[in-house]
């Protein structure tokens, strides 16, 4: 299958990115039938132009979760403005002191030795305890969470063509164990939430309304299925990334340690210069033009914003990563009426968590020159493990 999902070119697919915009900006993959877009205009496009392009890959004769962000208005529109409620600025200022709480927390036990894994004892399990206080699950259930979001995060595997059919049947026959997991844990679960009704995301979805009507199971299955992985994944590779950034750039993050003030456009920095999702899927409603190419009608596509993030058409000195950079319009949370509804959350995450790390582990530094394996799904941009070394 093609080069872009090999680990050594998910470590570092931009030389190729640029390779792709310079000679191909629309690239048809014949074996599997998928196109791709590489271009900043072309990939904002994809993501926002509802006429010629769709978020639903069914149409595509892919099949996929009932989740909103394969959905199209206006039942998206409906839905999307149900989960919005949880995430308004009052609602995700007020999460700052116990996100604050959680960080110095996971600090205090991890960082006792000089030094850590910082994917695995701070960045993954910070964003999944937020995420699940939020949705309302109880403690108890944060390692079965932690379980279930791990092997949804490869659903990407099972797409028709983009891996060996033999791990795409394996990663299925896994998925779909925790798929009936999760189906036979919510439905106890909602009913204790509306008797309590306590202030938390689910309790809200199963009091709400959409046109005088709940929220059916499966619309309840698929916002929570979605929340499992999308709550914490972006957050998890935003910190990491932030951090690898870093320490490869030391100059600029000697920067950032002195001028604290830069913090907040260094973030976008980072997701610019290593979006935490590098693609995402399209189907095409009808024929589309661009770059002097023709992608037909029902052809399954991703746009990869990765690739759009290092335009050097959009962004000056694209793979120079400035941590000053503004004005900075990266799409690495998406465009349009998709756009990553939980961004301010994962913002304030990755400030309170980069302000933590800064000020806690002194001379921070990498405990491995070995290549960093990436996370178990095919469009994100992380490392699974990321060990460190820090003066105590």
């Amino acid at each position: 299958m093609f080069s872009l999902f090999s680990d050594d070119i998910r470590r570092e697919p931009f030389p190729l990115y640029a390779q792709m915009r310079a000679r191909s900006p629309v690239f048809h993959e014949p074996n599997s039938d998928l196109w791709m877009i590489f271009d900043y205009e072309g990939v904002k496009r994809a993501l926002n132009d509802q006429d010629a392009f769709s978020s639903n890959p069914v149409q595509a004769g892919h099949p996929a979760p009932q989740w909103i962000i394969f959905m199209d208005p206006p039942r998206h529109t409906k839905l999307r403005a149900l989960v919005a409620k949880a995430f308004t600025p009052k609602v995700v200022a007020n999460l700052e002191p116990r996100i604050r709480e959680l960080s110095r927390s996971l600090l205090d036990q991890n960082s006792q030795t000089g030094e850590m894994d910082l994917a695995k004892q701070y960045a993954v399990p910070l964003p999944m305890k937020v995420i699940a206080e939020l949705i309302g699950i109880p403690t108890s259930d944060w390692e079965r969470f932690r379980h279930w979001s791990d092997v949804i995060l490869k659903l990407s595997y099972i797409v028709r063509g983009i891996s060996d059919p033999q791990d795409a049947a394996k990663i299925g026959a896994e998925v779909a164990v925790v798929m009936g997991e999760i189906k036979g844990y919510l439905p106890a679960l909602i009913e204790e939430k509306k008797a309590q009704r306590k202030e938390d995301l689910l309790t809200g979805l199963a009091l709400a309304e959409v046109d005088g009507e709940g929220l059916t199971q499966d619309e309840m299955l698929g916002f929570f299925q979605l929340l499992i992985v999308a709550g914490q994944e972006t957050t998890a590779n935003l910190i990491n990334n932030a951090m690898l950034c870093f320490l490869q750039n030391p100059d600029e993050f000697s920067k950032v340690q002195k001028a604290p003030q830069l913090l907040p456009l260094a973030i976008e920095e980072a997701l610019r210069y290593r979006s935490p999702i590098q693609w995402t899927f399209r189907s095409t409603r009808k024929d589309v033009e661009h770059s002097g190419k023709t992608i037909p009608k029902g052809k399954l596509l991703l746009a990869v914003m990765g690739s759009a993030n290092r335009d050097p058409a959009q962004f000056r000195d694209p793979d120079r990563f400035d941590v000053a950079r503004d004005p900075n319009p990266h799409i690495a949370f998406g465009h349009g009426l998709h756009f990553c509804i939980g961004a301010p959350l994962a913002r304030m995450e990755a400030r309170i968590a980069l302000t933590d790390l800064i000020a806690r582990l002194k001379n921070l530094r990498l405990a491995s020159n070995e290549p960093w394996e990436p996370r178990k799904a095919l469009h994100v941009h992380g490392p699974s493990s990321l060990p460190v070394k820090f003066d105590l």
